[in-house]
């Protein structure tokens, strides 16, 4: 998709370049925009933590760790790259290392995020007020853990991938910023390219479906009295 500008009685179109030619660095600038600016990705977000890696092995780090409205955690990583590399692989480790992440893990992970960046408010609070709980609810918390890929663009490979795991039921996302210039402005065209909205509400229906379905399938402990040769 090409973005123009209107220029006089015509229209320009604008250059589309990259993050590095742009001189726009991935942790330095990119992640701090998006990280100030949660709602350019998705509006219904709340940033948790940055550089998350507080896990007893290993020495990796979440770019930004979110929860949803729902108390749904949220991994995301982002790239400024062309391609975004194998962050799809990345996503699902992290995914799967902060599963069983408690609410007070995540008010504990938040109290640091502020100390970091010298906010003087209570972790706890900021999380309750964006839940709209008046108190903490550990069994509605974390019922599941959404990826939200960002990248300039994505390979085929990796598309190939995400299609394939939102077919299996993960909720995984690929949201494209793309850069453009405009005169001396460097341009952000955030879009989301997987799934795509117009398919996103039904995704959404058919994957709760079948986790209700599960569950009740769960639930269903129904005893039965069975009788063989006239003996119960």
């Amino acid at each position: 998709m090409s973005l123009f500008a209107v220029e006089g009685n015509e229209l320009k179109r604008l250059s589309k370049g990259s993050y590095i030619t742009f001189g726009v660095k991935e942790r330095q600038d990119l992640q701090r925009y998006f990280r100030d600016q949660i709602d350019a990705i998705d509006p219904d977000l709340f940033v948790v933590s940055e550089e998350f890696g507080h896990w007893e092995e290993g020495h990796r780090r979440i770019d930004l760790l979110a929860i949803d409205r729902n108390a749904n955690l949220v991994v995301i990583e982002l790239k400024r790259t062309d391609s975004g590399g194998h962050m799809e692989l990345q996503a699902l480790r992290y995914a799967g290392m902060v599963s069983n992440m408690t609410f007070e893990q995540a008010a504990k992970a938040h109290e640091r995020y502020l100390e970091t960046r010298s906010i003087d408010e209570d972790a706890q609070q900021r999380l309750l007020d964006f839940l709209e709980w008046s108190e903490p609810a550990e069994d509605e918390f974390g019922q599941d853990v959404r990826i939200i890929l960002v990248s300039a663009d994505f390979s085929r490979e990796l598309t190939t991938s995400v299609l394939w795991l939102l077919e299996k039921g993960l909720d995984i996302r690929c949201v494209r910023v793309r850069p453009y210039l405009l005169n001396e402005t460097v341009l952000v065209n955030v879009e989301q390219v997987l799934p795509l909205p117009e398919a996103q509400d039904y995704i959404i229906g058919v994957r709760e479906k079948s986790r209700q379905v599960k569950q009740s399938q769960e639930r269903d402990l129904s005893k039965f009295d069975v009788t063989v040769g006239g003996r119960a």
